[in-house]
């Protein structure tokens, strides 16, 4: 009887170790599917990705058309723009007759001429890449038109940030003979020569430039 009774005692623990065994199976098992100690199997993001060679050899830079360089306006023979004031005038009295000039201004502009469409084309060889940029507009007659020529300063400009890589001012001339309607013109640089790009991020520019032709024009200011 004892044997017997030690026997069943032994069979009884072997039962209760299996059983607490199989619990925490169990619980290891449950923190598993809740997501308690689970490796990260996120990927990681992947890397910016690289301009490829192709881009770069279809990358073509647009051209921009500078805010205050769309419009140029020619005007009457006599006709002055107001010079600058001495320190010591009335500022009243100088912001008034500014006002009453440039009155005077609009009331003998000859023509009005404003670029209306801007585009390129692009072509490489030898590590240059070769822009051919066009400038499309029209000439509209202005209060005091008379029949002739108006000659208008387009610049041309290509950037690499800061570094001016192309600047040329033009005197583009358009013969306006009807006082009726607008005259419309095209101008084309076709030598816009500049290194071929290595990313891209050229930037071109296009518009009206009434500044003289000085060496320092080719220190224009970035895009913004």
């Amino acid at each position: 009887m004892a044997f017997h009774t030690f026997n069943g005692r032994f069979v009884a623990g072997l039962a209760l170790t299996g059983f607490m065994l199989t619990a925490a199976g169990c619980q290891s098992g449950g923190s598993s599917m809740l997501g308690f100690g689970k490796k990260d199997t996120t990927p990681p993001p992947p890397p910016d990705p690289k301009v490829l060679a192709s881009q770069l050899l279809a990358y073509c830079p647009k051209v921009t058309l500078r805010d205050g360089t769309a419009f140029f306006n020619t005007y009457a023979k006599g006709n002055q723009k107001p010079k600058k004031k001495a320190a010591a005038q009335d500022a009243e009295a100088a912001a008034l007759e500014v006002s009453s000039d440039q009155q005077d201004d609009s009331a003998k502009i000859i023509y009005q001429a404003s670029i209306t469409d801007v585009t390129r084309d692009c072509n490489r060889a030898n590590g240059s890449l070769t822009m051919k940029i066009a400038v499309a507009g029209k000439v509209v007659p202005g209060p005091m038109f008379s029949p002739g020529t108006i000659t208008m300063p387009i610049r041309i400009a290509v950037m690499h940030g800061t570094e001016v890589l192309y600047s040329q001012l033009h005197r583009h001339q358009v013969q306006v003979t009807n006082p009726s309607s607008a005259t419309q013109f095209v101008f084309t640089d076709s030598n816009v020569v500049v290194p071929e790009p290595t990313a891209k991020d050229y930037q071109a520019f296009a518009g009206y430039d009434e500044g003289p032709p000085k060496k320092t024009d080719k220190k224009i200011a970035a895009a913004e």
